[in-house]
């Protein structure tokens, strides 16, 4: 039994350590995790245009829309996990953001994004040879996010535009853990006739914001004829986790449940970027954004003396990118209606000691005459702590984007 113990507590602390924010919040997505950003290292929030369609960190963005832009995401992504000479190796496969604007002239532009904040996911299995006892464990979760968004153009001030978003979060969150006789040889449904004991900690939960329905995202953008840059502030607010915790007995018997909330504090968060226009199609940009958490993060796990607090850091991210535009124009060689990218960032986590850097390169494709665009990216970094003890975690991924552009509800000339 001291032996199936130590393996539960081996693997939770490798679980939460090498798999980001595993018991907090889980590891959080770059805002809105379109492949057209990755692709260049997620910088160029303030650059304006059709083919750059939705972005989180600036509303103010949509108001020059001049067309529909819709816009889906897919991801893929490779882990590896080191420490001296072990390793763990997993993967995952998400669609982080769908995003759509509407343009509505001198009257400004609606949008709206369902995109993927954190999410937690994990499932392994560990044996004991000698006392053939097993441990599983899984995690499975995501906080979501709707975002409805408006902006619009300041009259007089045409090269100005102020934008606001309302994020309405959702999500749930579960964990197992299960240790007991390894019952592998048996049919699952005969399980129970083993006479071999089965203990799962078992809990489940829902996110939402706390005594609020949303909370909120301001902007301001300038586009000027070579360089644009914008503004962006986003209010502290609480996340609220509802949990249910249930001790269960292999499949026979089930303790009473207890119910238990988590109340997260999400400090405010400041970001502001520049578009740096050379010879009409070279772009260089630069994004900055910044939160400082005050606050530790209370742990999902309460049993098995686990963590109870994940202690967190100033959160903080730069990027700097490079994109050469296409043409557009329909009738020129293939290679110059592409769009190319290539970038990088650092990044601090909210987790303490947790740190990142990565880089990426991507292009955009178009496909007929309407500004259909199929944006594809490769990115590849590192995870690192300086906290003892940790895992440093390698990373290459893989984002495809489908970019729409129409001209829905506008008369034809």
């Amino acid at each position: 039994m001291k032996k199936l113990f130590g393996i539960i507590l081996c693997l939770c602390a490798f679980a939460s350590a090498s798999m980001i924010g595993m018991d907090a919040l889980g590891e959080e997505q770059v805002l809105g995790g379109m492949a057209g950003a990755a692709g260049r290292g997620y910088a160029g929030n303030a650059k304006t245009g059709e083919a750059e369609g939705f972005t989180l960190m600036n509303p103010a963005r949509i108001a020059f829309d001049t067309k529909v832009v819709f816009n889906v995401n897919f991801e893929m992504e490779w882990f590896t996990a080191e420490k001296s000479d072990e390793y763990f190796t997993t993967n995952k496969i998400a669609v982080p953001s769908f995003n759509l604007t509407f343009p509505m002239g001198n009257f400004g532009a609606l949008g709206v994004s369902l995109w993927q904040r954190y999410t937690s996911t994990l499932r392994e299995s560990v044996k004991d040879s000698t006392t053939r006892a097993t441990t599983d464990i899984e995690y499975q979760g995501s906080v979501y996010e709707i975002v409805p968004t408006y902006a619009v153009r300041i009259p007089y001030l045409r090269n100005f535009s102020l934008g606001a978003s309302a994020h309405l979060v959702m999500g749930n969150i579960s964990r197992s853990l299960t240790m007991g006789p390894d019952n592998s040889a048996v049919p699952k449904e005969d399980a129970w006739a083993t006479n071999s004991l089965e203990l799962t900690d078992y809990v489940e939960g829902t996110w939402e914001v706390n005594h609020h329905p949303a909370y909120y995202s301001f902007a301001m953008q300038y586009r000027g004829k070579q360089v644009s840059y914008f503004f962006s502030y986003t209010m502290a607010h609480t996340l609220l986790n509802e949990l249910e915790y249930n001790f269960r007995f292999s499949q026979l018997d089930t303790l009473a449940p207890t119910e238990y909330s988590r109340e997260i504090e999400v400090p405010a968060m400041l970001a502001t970027g520049i578009n740096y226009r050379l010879f009409k199609r070279h772009n260089i940009m630069m994004d900055l954004s910044w939160r400082a958490w005050d606050e530790d993060v209370e742990n999902i796990g309460r049993s098995y003396d686990m963590r109870a607090v994940t202690k967190t850091q100033n959160d903080f991210m730069a990027s700097l990118g490079y994109q050469w535009d296409g043409t557009g124009l329909f009738y020129d060689p293939y290679w110059k209606r592409i769009t190319y990218r290539v970038g990088g960032w650092y990044k601090n986590w909210y987790i303490e000691d947790v740190y990142e850097f990565g880089g990426s390169i991507g292009a955009g494709f178009p496909l007929g005459r309407k500004g259909t665009t199929i944006d594809l990216a490769f990115q590849g970094g590192k995870r690192m702590s300086e906290s003892k003890g940790n895992w440093e975690e390698s990373f290459v991924g893989v984002r495809l984007g489908l970019m729409g552009v129409s001209s829905w509800g506008q008369t034809r000339r």
